[in-house]
């Protein structure tokens, strides 16, 4: 059993024993993997941009596989118009009307897609809904 499995089953039990702390201590720590996996998916992201830029295409392709490799431990993304749905819902529960209210939303809207949709699509979207 990975560790994966492990935490799955450690949650589900935590909850039929209805051990409160248990399980949040558990989907914390589950948590705190999700940002380490997202944190590595954008330094690789990063990376792979300036690689491309200087033109070297074997330490691109090289980045282009730990970045599938590490994708396939995050949830499955959210698409385009899936996340302009909740950034219109977001802005909606928010009240926000104008730009300058784009950090209220932000700061609304990032825990509903953590580990799901990259912050700039989420960033742009919100944008395009705020003008």
């Amino acid at each position: 059993m990975n560790l994966s499995e492990r935490l799955n089953e450690d949650m589900k039990q935590a909850m039929k024993s209805k051990d409160k702390f248990k399980l949040s201590t558990i989907r914390m720590v589950d948590n705190e993997v999700l940002d380490i996996l997202s944190r590595e998916i954008k330094q690789r992201k990063d990376a792979l941009h300036e690689f491309e830029k200087a033109g070297r295409d074997e330490l691109a392709t090289s980045t282009k596989a730990e970045i599938e490799i590490i994708a396939q431990y995050l949830p499955e993304q959210l698409s385009e118009e899936e996340i302009k749905v909740i950034v219109q819902q977001t802005i909606q529960e928010t009240g926000a009307s104008s730009k300058a209210e784009m950090g209220k939303v932000m700061t609304a809207l990032m825990p509903k897609v953590k580990g799901r949709a990259d912050g700039k699509l989420v960033n742009q979207a919100v944008q395009q809904f705020l003008q």
